[in-house]
């Protein structure tokens, strides 16, 4: 049976923008209860949600700009008042399908696009991946007290990554205490070798949290998870499945292998 996509189209914009907007606030509220003196709050100006998680996190910009109508510069000032009272650098990550007063607005106050994010959704219909998840490689949810040891495990898999290992374990913590956060582990033998998160926000299955441990690569843990966090998203409700991906990656690659596709490509801005 032919699966239907919906358009990409504003309505499903709002959709996909909400959801991760959403998704980060909630893990800005754990970095402020995880960490009292990171001084995390967010505001929404404009229907944007405004995130500061510490200076350096890559959750400390603006989703959703524009997607709710046009932004006047009052917003802009607004928003860009609150990144600078937090000492913040001022980031966009701006939809193509965002009102055009946007684009006219950061052009007019200098702003330079500097990244791009492929924006991936699918239907789901109840299923998982069309793939054989290989039998080797358990999934669970985790349970409260192992929020460290997935912490950790997150950390692992970006350890090859000069000074990312110990910023990703407090990501990791913050997402092990972020509100309606689902958390997974896959296992081979009884050991943890790769993490991934679910949200869930009306209908939409929002995936995120991929990590594995350099020598776990290659033995389909990452297609396992995927499959357990569709299935449980249909589960839930859901109708679509959505995930953020650099242009042009092994895992742009590997969620269009699986039924995803590129509903837009988002430009992040900053005011240098």
């Amino acid at each position: 049976m032919h699966t239907m996509y919906p358009f990409s189209d504003l309505a499903l914009a709002r959709r996909l923008e909400t959801t991760e907007a959403l998704a980060c606030a909630r893990s800005v509220e754990a970095r402020a209860r995880v960490d009292p003196s990171s001084g995390a709050r967010w505001i929404e100006v404009a229907g944007a949600h405004a995130m500061f998680d510490g200076a350096a996190s890559p959750v400390t910009q603006t989703f959703g700009l524009g997607i709710a109508g046009p932004v006047t510069a009052h917003d802009f000032e607004t928003i860009e008042h609150f990144f600078r009272a937090h000492g913040a650098p001022i980031f966009h990550e701006v939809s193509p399908l965002a009102d055009p007063s946007v684009v006219a607005r950061l052009n007019e106050r200098g702003y330079q696009p500097f990244e791009f994010t492929s924006v991936l959704y699918r239907p789901l219909d109840g299923g998982g991946t069309a793939a054989t998840v290989d039998p080797s490689v358990q999934v669970r949810t985790i349970a409260t007290e192992e929020a460290e040891q997935w912490a950790r495990v997150a950390r692992d898999g970006w350890s090859e990554f000069a000074g990312l290992g110990d910023f990703m374990l407090q990501m990791g913590r913050v997402g092990a205490a972020t509100e309606d956060a689902r958390l997974y582990l896959a296992e081979i033998d009884r050991r943890p070798i790769a993490t991934a998160s679910l949200r869930i926000h009306e209908g939409v299955a929002f995936l995120a949290g991929a990590s594995t441990v350099p020598d776990g690569r290659r033995r389909g843990a990452q297609l396992a998870l995927l499959d357990r966090r569709l299935r449980d998203g249909a589960a839930a409700g859901c109708d679509i499945a959505m995930m953020g991906a650099l242009p042009g990656s092994g895992s742009q690659r590997n969620a269009e292998r699986h039924g995803f596709r590129i509903a837009y490509t988002r430009v992040k801005w900053r005011l240098p």
